[in-house]
């Protein structure tokens, strides 16, 4: 009776898993965990040894590649193992076939690994050397993404016998029906391609809907914009809304405008005022005071109007301050100079006043 038990022991041990011994087995398992512990050494050794070597080179370029590799580099030695688990196993028939296939799609699937790991760093020279602009890099970036693993997906699904062509038309009559329903999906879609196209606005810059926003953009997407308002907080803006309305785009301003009115008093003699208009003139001019000079309008200081009650000074001026903190601290050394020249120019700023004159009339 012992010995049909030991019998019955060693029958399972051998017979195992589809025929599998379970030597084999546990064999298969270790082979696994050394594959997997040769990967910690592969990226840990192998990988950081090479860093040392290109943190020593000028570029940044291969300290980027390296960085963006370092994962999918990672799967190869977890492939070698299951390769050869699959040698060492005694596979027939569909098993064996199942086996192979999954072999081959790990090593497409690490090929494509490292071309989607590569797409960011190839992008971002391209967005510096080349007319690309940072949104539309972006944009680039993510579909060349999603089309690398389309390609991919299709190999993988063809190495395990999948046809492509009978799925493709399904999808294509699925995608009508989708089409569809998802008509303003399409419509954000295009918009977005066609801000990113005409250059509309870039992220980083600071754009304008009068009466509705005004903020900072941060990202153009797939279907909606975001513009960081200057309160903080995020404004979600769908891409055919943008694309349908006016936007001003500050962030392509060459300079900011400042035009002023001063009132002052009438007593000022004429004198007195060309001599304010002049220092005035002569420091809106001077871009020691971050004031800069617009090629296509000269800044100035002139009288041009009686007022109802004050003679009337227009200041024109620019200056390059695009930070509003900057531009503010112009306009309030501006402001503070205006007073000092009045001043001192023996005159004073009017405030609207109203003089009322009686007319004795003597009684007959």
């Amino acid at each position: 009776m012992m010995d049909d038990f030991i019998n019955l022991i060693n029958q399972v041990w051998t017979s195992g898993f589809l025929g599998i011994s379970i030597s084999d087995v546990l064999i298969s398992f270790f082979i696994l965990i050394f594959s997997l512990i040769l990967r910690g050494i592969f990226i840990n050794l192998g990988v950081n040894s090479i860093k040392k070597l290109t943190s020593k080179t000028d570029t940044a370029l291969d300290d980027i590649l390296l960085d963006t590799l370092k994962r999918p580099l990672g799967f190869i030695p977890i492939t070698i193992g299951i390769y050869l688990i699959t040698i060492y196993l005694p596979l027939t028939g569909i098993v064996d076939l199942v086996a192979t296939n999954i072999v081959k799609a790990l090593i497409v699937y690490t090929i494509f690994s490292v071309l989607s790991n590569l797409v960011s760093p190839l992008f971002s020279v391209l967005s510096k050397n080349t007319w690309l602009t940072q949104a539309m890099s972006v944009w680039l970036e993510r579909s060349s993404r999603v089309l690398v693993w389309i390609i991919g997906l299709a190999i993988i699904l063809d190495i395990f016998g999948i046809e492509i062509g009978p799925l493709i038309a399904g999808l294509g009559l699925f995608s009508v029906a989708i089409a569809l329903g998802a008509q303003d999906l399409f419509k954000n879609l295009i918009s977005g391609m066609l801000i990113i196209g005409e250059n509309r606005f870039q992220p980083g810059h600071r754009i304008e809907v009068p009466g509705q926003f005004h903020g900072i953009v941060e990202s153009i997407g797939f279907r909606s914009t975001t513009v960081r308002l200057f309160d903080t907080s995020p404004m979600i803006i769908p891409n055919k809304d943008l694309s349908d309305i006016s936007v001003i785009n500050h962030g392509l301003n060459k300079y900011r405008r400042i035009r002023w009115i001063v009132n002052l008093i009438y007593s000022t003699s004429a004198e007195d005022i060309s001599n304010i208009c002049k220092e005035i003139d002569k420091y809106i001019n001077d871009e020691a005071f971050g004031f800069c000079i617009n090629s296509s309008q000269d800044s100035f200081a002139k009288a041009i109007e009686f007022g109802a009650s004050s003679i009337d000074l227009e200041i024109l001026c620019y200056t390059n301050k695009d930070s509003y903190t900057e531009y503010s601290d112009v306009k309030q050394n501006l402001l503070l100079k205006i007073k000092e020249i009045v001043i001192a120019n023996n005159s004073d700023f009017a405030f609207p006043s109203r003089s009322i004159y009686f007319e004795n009339s003597l009684e007959q």
